[in-house]
């Protein structure tokens, strides 16, 4: 069975959870977003420490830690910002590190938008 964890993350226009818990594991997506549900359309560093914390606030609600974070998925509409993201993510993790993909994409849904993540976690 499935339970919603609230991430106190505002609910958007678009029909899904921040995160969900399931069977021990934690299954959680986030992007730039605001405490006010506005989207960073700033420098990547910035998106990224952002997007990164609010995966942290997900964690935590879910009754985590970052280090409970078992796989990242990284998408970037610039591959030149991997340099930049990993800088960041080295703030959020410390090895060993959750195994993690990282790709370029055409665009996201919110022009602007430079980085979005999913992660597993296991809770």
């Amino acid at each position: 069975m499935k339970e919603i964890v609230d991430t106190g993350l505002p609910a958007l226009a678009q029909p899904f959870s921040w995160a969900v818990k399931a069977s021990g594991l934690l299954f959680t997506a986030h992007g730039p977003v605001r405490p006010d549900g506005s989207i960073d359309t700033g420098a990547i560093e910035d998106q990224a420490r952002l997007t990164f914390a609010n995966l942290q606030r997900a964690v935590q609600a879910a009754g985590g830690r970052l280090d409970d974070v078992t796989q990242v998925l990284i998408y970037m509409t610039d591959v030149k910002d991997m340099p930049a993201i990993d800088r960041v993510y080295r703030e959020f993790f410390a090895a060993p590190y959750p195994n993690r993909s990282s790709m370029g994409v055409a665009g996201l849904v919110v022009p602007g938008m430079k980085i979005e993540i999913v992660a597993y976690a296991a809770v």
